[in-house]
């Protein structure tokens, strides 16, 4: 093999190993290989799109306006590397049953998904699961995954005969074959991840982390307990995510355990929220999200 191939390949390899990074909210060691601006822009360009697909947001200010109230009380408690965020909070008019995060700080969640609430701490267990997927650079190092994959191919192809080899063949065209959904879309690590960032925030902004365990709760009746074995999905079983919630509850968040300084908010929700929600549609519409549809989601709108 000529020296220029084999440089090649190992440019690959060094790549890969250069692209791990460790995240300063969770201290993991993640692979990403793209700046975050960059990842930032897709997320900026994915959103009006996503918000026009969704039906568009709300037309009630006050819910608007008490939705980013909540979410402004979590983000003043992200990792310091993350304090320059320009946050925003968007409630989509939509019955279907969701919530999800793009880069660069943009969060929604639809008002079939507040329907199904009864106070302001299942809100802001919601919020700080978006918030977490975007501290916790999960879009990041997804597309690093995918892209970094494709370069570890090349370089296995070059190794192996060159840049004809089926291996090289068979790559994908990693970058322009991305598209919105694969933005949405988690898997079962990082959606738990999610989860206890989520409870962290909350918890810092004085909510009580019950409520996270009441949002799993619902949607896993809102499923009607139909979701295929875990191995089978990409999100963790609905069962488990409520059992890692319910024994940190019992460990690092023993202290919020009937403790008045943790709240639900159950009043304000009804008061500042209700008013502007309707009635829940009879059938749960999902969409990849918050929580894996399964197949189950027949309408967006």
């Amino acid at each position: 093999m000529s020296i220029r191939k084999t440089m090649l390949a190992l440019g690959a390899a060094i790549l890969l190993l250069g692209g791990c990074q460790t995240n300063p909210e969770t201290g993991r060691t993640q692979l990403r290989l793209l700046p975050s601006a960059q990842v930032s822009a897709m997320g900026t360009e994915a959103k009006p799109g996503l918000i026009n697909e969704y039906g568009g947001e709300v037309k009630s200010a006050e819910l608007r306006n008490y939705i980013d109230e909540i979410g402004r009380k979590l983000t003043p408690h992200v990792a310091e590397e993350f304090a320059e965020i320009e946050w925003d909070f968007v409630v989509l008019d939509s019955e279907v049953i969701n919530a999800f995060a793009l880069p660069g700080g943009n969060v929604f969640i639809s008002r079939g998904l507040l329907q199904r609430f009864t106070n302001e701490a299942q809100v802001a267990a919601v919020l700080g699961h978006e918030i977490g997927h975007v501290t916790g650079q999960h879009v990041d190092e997804r597309i690093s995954q995918a892209v970094g994959l494709e370069g570890l191919l090349v370089g296995i192809g070059i190794l192996a005969g060159g840049a004809d080899s089926e291996l090289v063949r068979a790559a994908p065209t990693v970058i322009g074959g991305l598209g919105t959904g694969f933005l949405l879309k988690f898997g079962r690590d990082q959606e738990l991840e999610a989860d206890s960032l989520g409870m962290r925030y909350m918890v810092a902004a004085g909510y009580d982390p019950k409520g996270m365990v009441q949002v799993l709760e619902i949607l896993r009746d809102a499923a009607g307990g139909s979701s295929p074995p875990e191995i089978l999905s990409t999100h963790p079983d609905p069962g488990r995510r409520i059992n890692d919630a319910k024994r940190q509850i019992e460990n690092q968040y023993a202290h919020t355990r009937n403790n008045p300084e943790y709240h639900l908010r159950q009043s304000r929700f009804e008061q500042r929220a209700r008013p502007h929600l309707g009635s829940p549609s009879a059938v749960a519409l999902f969409a990849p999200g918050f929580l894996e549809c399964h197949g189950c989601c027949s309408s967006r709108h």
